[in-house]
Formats: C-alpha cells, sequence, structure tokens
C-alpha cells in the first residue's frame, strides 16, 4: 500500500507517497468490528502466522494467531504490516532517496515508536474500519500498543500489550548500543553506505543478533537447555571455535539473522526503541497519557523476562488504575524470559484467548 497523504516525524522531516508493507489474516465482517491490529516487535515482520514466503518458515506468532487459536482467525480480521524503518517492504533505509535517487542508507530519517503508529494508522482508512476490536502486540509491539491507545484513544475497543514498558530503561538503551556499535564496527558498514558496493556488515549484525539474543532468554533456560555442554566433542580444545554447545547455538542464531534482515533497519529500530518514552510524553505523568479513551486493557507480563521486568507492566496498570481505566492484568509463569510471548508458553495463549473472547462476546 502507498500511503499517499503526507506524514510529519518527530524529527520535524515529513515523508509523502510511501510504502507500507501488510498482511491480513480472517475475513471483516460486514460490521467491521472484528479487526485487530497486531504490531510485530524489533526483528519481526508483517509475516504473523502460515509460512513467512522469505524465510520459509512459520511466521513470528503461529502459536497465538490462526484458525481456533488464542487470536482466532475464524473469528477475527488480523492485519499486521512491516514498520516504516524495516526491511521488508515498508518504507526504510533500503528505499531510494527520491531526491538524490540512491539508496537512502543512514540518510533515511530517524524514526520513532510514535512514528511508526502514526503511519499504520493508515491501514483503518485504508479498510475503512471506524474502530478496531483489539491492539496487540509484545515487546516492541507492545511500545506501539501503548502509543496507539494514546494517540488515538476511541479507535480500539481492546489492547493487550504484552511484555513491553512505557519508556526504555537505561539498561535496554545500553545492550541496542551495544548491537549498534557492533554493526558499525563492520569494516563493510562503510557509513551504512553498503549498498553501493554490494557488500554487507554481516559479521558485526551478527554479533548484535547475538547480544540481543542473550536478552530474551533466561538464565534457567539457558542452563537448562545448554548447561556447560560442549559442542559434538568430548574434550575442550584450548582454541577459540565453538567449545560450548551454548556459543554454536549463538553463532547460528546469528548466521540466519543476517539472511533476513537488513543492518540500517536494525539502527533505525532499536534508535526508536531507545526514544520511547510515553511518560516523558505528558510531561512525566503516564495517566496523562491514556486520560482520554476507554479502552479495555489486558497487561501481560511474564516471572523471568528480566529485559521488561514485571514491575515495568505493573507501573502501567498503576498509571491506568489512577484513571479509573478499565484494566486487567496477569504474570505468567514462566521460564523462557522475555521470549516467552513467541512460544508455545499454555497459560499465556489461554489467558490471551480467554480475554479476547469475552470482550468480543461483549460487543
Amino acid at each position: 500500500m502507498i500511503v499517499r497523504k503526507p506524514l510529519k516525524l518527530d524529527c520535524g522531516k515529513t515523508i509523502n507517497n510511501f510504502p507500507i508493507a501488510y498482511e491480513t489474516y480472517g475475513s471483516l465482517n460486514n460490521k467491521k468490528d472484528n479487526a485487530i491490529l497486531v504490531f510485530h516487535a524489533l526483528t519481526g515482520d508483517q509475516y504473523v502466522t502460515g509460512i513467512n514466503p522469505v524465510t520459509n518458515k512459520d511466521g513470528w506468532w503461529s502459536h497465538a494467531v490462526g484458525p481456533d487459536k488464542s487470536v482466532d482467525t475464524n473469528k477475527y480480521f488480523i492485519i499486521c504490516a512491516n514498520i516504516i524503518g524495516g526491511c521488508m517492504g515498508s518504507y526504510g533505509p533500503g528505499h531510494q532517496d527520491p531526491d538524490t535517487q540512491k539508496i537512502f542508507g543512514t540518510n533515511f530519517p530517524v524514526i520513532t515508536i510514535n512514528d511508526m503508529v502514526n503511519a499504520q494508522y493508515n491501514l483503518l482508512d485504508h479498510f475503512q474500519i471506524k474502530k478496531l476490536f483489539s491492539v496487540i502486540g509484545g515487546s516492541m509491539g507492545g511500545m506501539q500498543v501503548l502509543q496507539f491507545v494514546s494517540n488515538f484513544p476511541d479507535k480500539t475497543k481492546t489492547a493487550v500489550p504484552i511484555a513491553c514498558s512505557s519508556s526504555h530503561s537505561a539498561q535496554n538503551i545500553a545492550f541496542n548500543e551495544l548491537g549498534r556499535q557492533a554493526i558499525a564496527a563492520d569494516n563493510n558498514w562503510n557509513n551504512g553506505e553498503y549498498f553501493s558496493k554490494n557488500i554487507s556488515p554481516d559479521k558485526g549484525l551478527a554479533v548484535a543478533r547475538m547480544a540481543a539474543h542473550i536478552t530474551y532468554l533466561s538464565k534457567k533456560s539457558l542452563q537448562e537447555k545448554f548447561g556447560r555442554k560442549l559442542q559434538k566433542r568430548e574434550h575442550l580444545k584450548f582454541g577459540f571455535d565453538a567449545d560450548f554447545q551454548i556459543e554454536s547455538y549463538l553463532r547460528y542464531q546469528g548466521s540466519i539473522f543476517v539472511d533476513r534482515f537488513d543492518a540500517n533497519s536494525y539502527l533505525y529500530i532499536t534508535r526508536a526503541m531507545d526514544y520511547f518514552d510515553l511518560p516523558g510524553q505528558f510531561k512525566g505523568n503516564l495517566s496523562d497519557a491514556f486520560k482520554e479513551t476507554k479502552t479495555k486493557f489486558f497487561i501481560i507480563s511474564f516471572t523471568s523476562d528480566w529485559l521488561y521486568p514485571t514491575q515495568e507492566n505493573k507501573d502501567i496498570v498503576i498509571a491506568l488504575n489512577a484513571i479509573g481505566a478499565d484494566v486487567g492484568f496477569v504474570e505468567i509463569e514462566s521460564d523462557k524470559g522475555h521470549d516467552s510471548f513467541l512460544l508455545d508458553v499454555p497459560d499465556f495463549l489461554k489467558a490471551l484467548k480467554n480475554f479476547l473472547e469475552k470482550s468480543y462476546s461483549d460487543n
């Protein structure tokens, strides 16, 4: 879809006639009141469920979205777009600059979570949807959920922010900076102009992915899955090959990531996450971000998530309670860390399904 309406970005620049790539699942009913806008996380895309045509693997949320699943495609019409700044078809640093006719690279304007949400709002106009049934997302997707309700307080009946925060912590900014510096230190990065030389900073991007992937897991899950087990050998090699299974696993995660993701997009998206500070948009008062809405919230966190710990999710609940908003909360017991929302965690999937079904029956 080409968005014809100009969009002024938080950085001050305006973009026009820009593409948003999206996928839909299920059918929009006659009343157009069964639509769910799903927001993806940092390395996600528009391919929520089914087979991703780029990777030929299951969509990133296949555990949750599909016929008779938590987000039931027999009942709801699911829309998911690749965010602007991404690398799966929506406007991003891999696109051509209309002024120079060259690939943007790092000349692409810096974007924010707010910009991502405002860009995707055009999908409501595209489908002539007056009000969504729900907005749902985990991690960075959850940030988009919060920003959407703040920006458009009367445009969704329900909202489900999962494993997220209302502002990025210093720890998370630090992890993102580590990833960005790994990319910038790769000789192939070429100040973001690697496209012109037909090269890619694969090594730097792989290291960035490895560092981030550690934060998505928990100490317990890593210990139980890998411990100190050696990789296809009985003895240490006394070198710097991957002696341990965990080393081999991380190297593999880094290597497959570079095949599907653009390094410049990684820089832009992590920067957008770092800039996210919803209370800061309202002079430090998170409650004020939601004071105009009647949206029904359901906030979900996980016990072993140390990237976006339960307390940061509870802070959102507290802010909503302070203004008398309709909000539910559950902390799911899981040892799988931040990635729990992407995995087959039965208690989580059941809680999500029950909330949506009850809210939909109240329609």
